[in-house]
């Protein structure tokens, strides 16, 4: 059965879908067979891997609504062992028109249920909200990872995120559990982001992962070119630090399972 994992955090411009797209290819680098399911409107996780939309335009929206199977939706990927589900601008009235649906939170997690034990890994992106469809992710997934940005105000979000988690956890998804804190945008040159490391290590303890993603130029190029880091440029720092991510990940799966 494969674990998973939401990429969430409701504010924007944190590393979300970097984390989600990179953490996907780097899990099948190591020949894991992976899931990457674009629960974000703006499908940047999608184009990030090179997913370009084709004349039938299949999405994640039509697994929400129940007019497709999920397994219909599969697309490979440049990268083996990787699929993805994409999606588009269509996905934005997914909200609206589950609004009066029946088990409206549980969408994502009946589709899902039909090709999780497919696959090792499966990462769900949210969109940068704490709306309908990151509940849905949040319901779905075991785990949660949440990238803060290693500026000022990062912390500030959390609260409200954490907050979310505990309710969902509470009625929705008694399973549901933080992967880890991953810092990202990580600045060596700067006392602010020293200063949020820090703070997110006191406060959040081994929850904060041992990678941290920097600030790199191969990083915000890669999605130009519909390609993960790993196959943009594996040298970089950015692809470093998702390799590492990628095995703090694996190692929590069989650390759990002895």
């Amino acid at each position: 059965m494969g674990k998973i994992i939401a990429i969430a955090n409701q504010k924007g411009g944190v590393g979300k879908t970097t984390t989600a797209v990179n953490l996907a290819a780097c899990l099948a680098l190591a020949e894991k067979k992976t899931l990457l399911i674009d629960s974000d409107p703006q499908a940047n996780a999608s184009s990030g891997v090179g997913y370009s939309s084709p004349k039938s335009d299949k999405s994640i929206y039509q697994a929400l609504i129940k007019r497709e199977k999920i397994e219909d939706l599969l697309y490979s990927t440049k990268v083996n062992c990787l699929d993805l589900v994409p999606s588009n601008i269509e996905l934005i009235g997914a909200e609206i028109e589950l609004i009066s649906a029946l088990w409206r939170e549980f969408r994502l997690k009946q589709a899902i249920e039909d090709v999780k034990n497919n696959y090792d890994f499966l990462i769900i992106d949210c969109p940068p909200s704490l709306g309908l469809l990151t509940i849905n992710a949040l319901s779905a997934a075991d785990s949660v990872i949440i990238p803060l940005q290693c500026e000022y105000y990062a912390l500030e979000g959390i609260t409200q995120l954490l907050n979310t988690i505990k309710i969902i956890k509470r009625d929705l998804n008694t399973m549901l559990d933080v992967e880890g804190i991953l810092l990202t945008m990580f600045d060596q040159r700067t006392k602010i982001s020293h200063q949020v490391a820090k703070e997110a290590r006191d406060y959040f303890k081994e929850k904060v992962f041992s990678a941290i993603v920097p600030r790199n130029v191969s990083l915000c190029e890669a999605p130009s070119h519909g390609l993960p880091i790993v196959l943009y440029e594996i040298r970089s720092s950015g692809s470093q630090a998702y390799l590492k991510l990628a095995k703090e990940v694996i190692n929590n799966v069989q650390k759990s399972v002895r």
